[in-house]
Order: structure tokens, then C-alpha cells, then sequence
């Protein structure tokens, strides 16, 4: 059995210790989900794991076979590479093969007649067979088609951030390596995209280290839970669910011991307000549980504070209106007639496809862009805290503290008291020993954390989101959730998060492309699975015209209607043919040396075989729930 494996692990960032001799096993077919706060280091042990960086100490031990694929958070692709390039640039012998033979196919659809050419092809096509490639060449169409790359020929100089993201992806996807590692995998995916990756990874035969936001992505995907903190890690068996009712069940057993503790640390810090004379031994012991009893009950008082209830300023009746908005942006239409009424307790949850222009109409709202047309009314009270999905421009050499001190030296909660700004920052995660830290000390998550913090001190009283799941944890984003639920203003948030959409929204906007916005008053989850059940063929309006007939339809669906059990008497024969029929154009293509016109066809007929196929298996993996 194929196992990676750290014993005594310690690594520390700059004065801070991030590790502290911890040992760690990864073995086959585990899928972990690493938990914990921006900062405690995460990814520096994502990457520890993926080779890239050395501890300070600890013994590291994995097969000399062993392949690990790394998907980090910034992005490192050759700019003047196509996407093709990139998602092929691997190191296996079968991704070899597969980018070789892409390679010289593209030569050869360019010239037909050329016999370079024609030999070159004839040599990677033996390549393939030797190798056995021919399923890594469909694997890597299917997974660029499901991640939204369909034009492969572009070079990754030419894509926006979110879509060299989703390249990178497939490259690590593509590969299969015996550990695949995700740092933050369904940043910039849509809700379609996130879909399709838990199932893939749900089923992938190797093992998975992921850190991510996403609670009902790790929630599906991940078999343990292991939770980085104060640089020791706490190991948790099931998905997060399951995790959640065990953290719970050991705060519960804590809090018995924290009340044990308390009563302790009382009596050791008489004894040591005392001043003991002597100095030997036990009494130096005694010091030492002392100090260790002390750093235990105020981690527990910290835990206990995490609640941020700020108080906001007021707000009239009059917040936002848009009357017949209409905006495009570079011959794309994102806004057509469109109205709307925000209102002062509204909780407006944002999603939709990619480019579909949510961000412009967020940026509209704080009316840092102008409509085309149409008109946009803003209340008087109106005070507008805007988290965008990139940080503003910080001075890294400025002083934690000192950053959010512009704002304010204190700020007023909801029940009329005032906290520090350092107990705000504490609140908010930030231990005492950060707050004098020069805030290029922070990690990317703990900037954002900063960033969020100061926004909300400024209490606004109408508060714009975009994507705030990207680049937080789980823990602030708890915190985050909590301040929405108390907040007294409207929320307008852009999120493909379902979890966090169906904890905060009570209303959606839909972006679906070309102005076309639905409205919806169901949670975001709620919302998918009826549009997904909507398309099956029971529940078209060809066969339904109530509208509320197919939500009844969909809520109290136990087994399959009449037209579903034809359907799911063939689709197993139908599999095997179209697998059969893949495999018998497969060996065409690999007998092919000189007609290379056929070649062309056999190779688009291939591609739509691989389409239909992975089709039917997802069909047939909704007709088996019913069964």
C-alpha cells in the first residue's frame, strides 16, 4: 500500500512556528480536507507535502514510485504556452505520449500532404498504443469541456485569471498522480463546475489533501477532516458533517475541563502572586504548569469571543432602485431593463455563469461604473461597505493595529458598548502577538481577513460582497455569516458558495448570460436541484405544464416514472455499446498510417463517442438513486 508520511515535522515563518514536531500519514484512496484559520499555515503544509518546500526538521517517506500533483493558489504557467501545452506538460510517460500526439494531429490538420509530418504522426500514433494513451487524450477533452476550455489553441496569456486557474486544474486532474493536491480547487468555478468536481474527485482512484472554503464541497469529497491549530494537527474520521458533530462533542468535554482548569489557574496564580522563596525544582515545575494552564484558559476565552456584532449606522426606507438598467461591456450584454428594489433587511445572493457580469453589477451599485442606460436612485442614509474580490493597496510596511487605528481607536457594538481595536482584532482572529506585526508578515488569507475587518469597521449600513468565500476560512467566514445574521442593513453578496448563499440569501439573482436575470426566493441548493430535475425527461413541460406540479413533482420524487424505467432497462447495454464503439475507433485511428482524411473524421467521431459516453454514465447515475 502506497503511503506518504512526515514524523516530527516542524517548520516555522519567520518568528512564528507553524509546525511543531507533528506527525502525519497520508494513505491510499484518503481524501483530507486541512481546516484552519488563514495563517496556521495551510498551504506552507500543502506544499511541504508536494515537495516544493523543505521543513526546518522531520523525516519525510513516500515509495520511490510515488507521484504527487499540485494545484497551488497562484498561478505559475508559461504565459506563452496554449492551453493544450499547459494541461499536457507532465511528466508521465502516457501525458508524454498524449501531448506529442495532440501536438503533431494539430501539424497534421494544418498539413495533410507534408511527409514530415505525415512520419511524425505515424511515429506518435505507435507512441500511443505503446503506451496505452488513448484514454488520457479523451480524459483531458472531457475534463477541458467540463471546466469551460473548449478552445485549447489559445495561449494562457490570452485568459483571465479565473480561466489559467481552471488550466491549471486540468493539468493536475489530467495526470492522476498516486496524491493529488488543491489548494482553494473551486475558486473562480461556477456552480456547474464545483458539481462536477466533487464527482470526479468522489471517485478518484488515488488519494486527495485539499484545503478549501467550500463546506458542502468538502462535505461531499472529503472521508477526514484534519484540522491545523496552534501548530499541532487534529485528526476527525468522515466528511465535515461528521466533523462538526465531533469538534462538538470535544468543545463539550473541554468545557468540563476549562472549568477544571479555571479553578486551577486561580489557585496557581495566588501561589505565584505569593513569591515563593525557593527556586528548586518542583517549584519551577509548578511555574512551568502554571504557565501552560495559563496559555490553555485563555486560548478557551478567545474561542468563546469570536462573536463580532458591530453596530451600524442608520438606515431610511429608501436604500437602492434600479429602473430599466441596461449595460454592456465589450459587445456583451450584462444588464437589459432590467428593475430592482433593495430593501432595508433584504439578503440578495448573486450567482450565475462566468462573464455573466456580476461583478459590473456590484460595481454599479457602489457606482463605480455607470449604467448605459436606465436609472439608478440611492437613498440619502445610504453608506456603502464594498469587499471586492481583490485587496486595496496596502503600505506592507505599516503595523497591523496602526491599519485598521485610521479608522477608528474604537468602535461601538450593536448592544450600545465599545471594544478596542485591539480587542476587535482579536475578535476577528488576530492574536495579540500579530497586532504590532508589519502586515507584509500576513499570509494572503489573513490580508483578506484585514481587509474585510476594516470594511466593516467603517459600519456600513449597505453591504456588497464580491466572492468573499474566495481566500477566507471556514472559521471567518462562520464569523462573517454570524455579523450578516445580526447586521441591520441590506446584503447584496456574489458567491458560487452554496453553502454560504443558503445561509445568508433569502433572495437570488440568477446570471445567466445575454441580460437574463431570474429571480428566486429558494436557497441556492434548492434552486440547482430543481433546475437540474427540470431538464430530466419526466419532468419537461412537455409532459408537465404546472409549474408547481414539477416542484411538487421534484420534492416528493421516491422511484422512477414509467418512461425512466424503459430508459433504465437499456442504459447499461447502451454504455457497452458506445464503449465498444469507442474502443473499435480507437484502433482504427492506431491502424491509420497514410489516409489522413479519414484520420480527421475517425478522431471528431472519437471526441463525440467520449461526450455521449460520459453522458450516459451520468444519466445512469441519476436513474440508480430511484432503483
Amino acid at each position: 500500500m502506497k503511503e506518504w508520511k512526515v514524523e516530527g515535522l516542524t517548520h516555522s515563518y519567520g518568528i512564528k512556528t507553524l509546525f511543531d514536531s507533528i506527525s502525519f500519514s497520508i494513505q491510499e484512496n484518503q481524501r483530507i480536507g486541512l481546516i484552519g484559520v488563514n495563517g496556521t499555515g495551510k498551504t506552507s503544509f500543502l506544499r511541504i507535502v508536494a515537495g516544493e518546500v523543505k521543513p526546518d526538521a522531520g523525516m519525510i517517506t513516500k515509495p520511490g514510485d510515488y507521484d504527487i500533483g499540485y494545484l497551488s493558489q497562484t498561478n505559475d504557467l508559461d504565459s506563452e504556452k496554449t492551453v493544450l501545452e499547459v494541461v499536457f506538460d507532465g511528466d508521465s510517460p502516457m501525458v508524454q505520449a498524449a501531448r506529442n500526439y495532440e501536438e503533431v494531429l494539430k501539424r497534421l490538420a494544418d498539413n495533410p500532404m507534408d511527409e514530415r509530418v505525415q512520419q511524425a504522426f505515424t511515429s506518435a500514433e505507435k507512441r500511443m498504443n505503446q503506451e496505452d494513451a488513448w484514454n488520457v487524450s479523451v480524459r483531458a477533452k472531457s475534463i477541458l469541456n467540463k471546466l469551460g476550455l473548449e478552445d485549447t489553441s489559445k495561449k494562457v496569456g490570452e485568459l483571465s485569471g479565473g480561466q489559467q486557474k481552471r488550466a491549471a486544474l486540468s493539468q493536475v486532474l489530467i495526470q492522476e498522480p498516486d496524491l493529488l493536491i488543491l489548494d482553494e480547487p473551486t475558486n473562480h468555478l461556477d456552480f456547474q463546475m464545483i458539481e462536477w468536481l466533487e464527482t470526479y474527485l468522489s471517485g478518484y482512484r488515488g488519494s486527495l489533501l485539499m484545503v478549501t472554503h467550500d463546506r458542502y464541497f468538502l462535505d461531499r469529497v472529503s472521508n477526514q477532516i484534519v484540522e491545523l491549530e496552534n501548530g499541532k494537527l487534529e485528526h476527525y474520521t468522515g466528511n465535515y458533517q461528521q466533523y462538526i458533530e465531533q469538534k462538538a462533542e470535544r468543545e463539550e468535554t473541554n468545557q468540563n475541563i476549562a472549568h477544571k482548569q479555571k479553578q486551577l489557574y486561580k489557585q496557581e496564580l495566588a501561589w505565584m502572586r505569593e513569591g515563593v522563596r525557593a527556586r528548586g525544582t518542583k517549584q519551577q515545575a509548578r511555574k512551568d504548569r502554571f504557565s501552560d494552564i495559563e496559555q490553555q484558559v485563555k486560548s478557551q476565552q478567545v474561542k468563546s469571543e469570536l462573536e463580532l456584532q458591530l453596530a451600524g449606522s442608520r438606515l431610511g426606507k429608501k436604500v437602492l432602485e434600479l429602473e430599466e438598467a441596461t449595460k454592456s461591456l465589450d459587445d456583451k450584454t450584462l444588464l437589459k431593463d432590467f428593475n430592482l428594489l433593495v430593501q432595508q433587511t433584504d439578503r440578495i445572493g448573486i450567482t450565475g455563469v462566468n462573464g455573466s457580469g456580476k461583478t459590473t453589477f456590484l460595481n454599479i451599485l457602489s457606482q463605480e461604473q455607470a449604467l448605459d442606460s436606465g436609472v439608478l436612485s440611492i437613498g440619502e442614509t445610504v453608506k456603502i461597505g464594498y469587499y471586492k474580490q481583490t485587496n486595496e493597496e496596502f503600505d506592507e510596511d505599516k503595523r497591523v493595529i496602526t491599519y485598521l487605528r485610521e479608522i477608528a481607536e474604537e468602535v461601538q457594538l450593536a448592544d450600545g458598548t465599545s471594544v478596542s481595536v485591539s480587542q476587535l482584532l482579536e475578535r476577528f482572529l488576530f492574536n495579540r502577538s500579530m497586532h504590532g506585526s508589519p502586515i507584509n508578515r500576513l499570509s494572503g488569507g489573513e490580508k483578506r481577513r484585514l481587509y474585510l475587518l476594516k470594511i466593516l469597521m467603517q459600519q456600513p449600513n449597505v453591504l456588497l460582497l464580491d466572492e468573499p468565500t474566495n481566500d477566507l476560512d471556514v472559521q471567518t467566514l462562520t464569523i462573517l455569516e454570524e455579523y450578516i445574521q445580526q447586521f441591520s442593513g441590506a446584503v447584496i453578496a456574489v458567491s458560487h458558495d452554496r453553502y454560504f448563499l443558503d445561509k445568508i440569501a433569502t433572495k437570488l439573482l440568477v446570471f445567466q448570460g445575454n441580460g437574463v436575470i431570474e429571480e428566486s426566493y429558494k436557497k441556492l441548493s434548492e434552486y440547482l436541484d430543481d433546475a437540474k430535475e427540470a431538464t430530466q425527461p419526466a419532468l419537461t413541460k412537455k409532459t408537465i405544464s404546472d409549474k408547481a406540479t414539477i416542484q411538487s413533482t421534484v420534492k416528493e420524487k421516491t422511484s422512477l416514472t414509467y418512461m425512466e424505467k424503459k430508459e433504465w432497462e437499456t442504459i447499461e447495454s447502451d454504455i457497452e455499446e458506445l464503449e465498444m464503439e469507442l474502443e473499435t475507433v480507437q484502433e482504427e485511428i492506431g491502424h491509420i498510417t497514410s489516409d489522413f482524411e479519414n484520420l480527421t473524421k475517425l478522431t471528431q467521431k472519437q471526441t463525440e463517442l467520449s461526450k455521449q459516453l460520459e453522458e450516459k454514465y451520468s444519466r445512469w447515475e441519476y436513474l440508480a438513486q430511484y432503483t
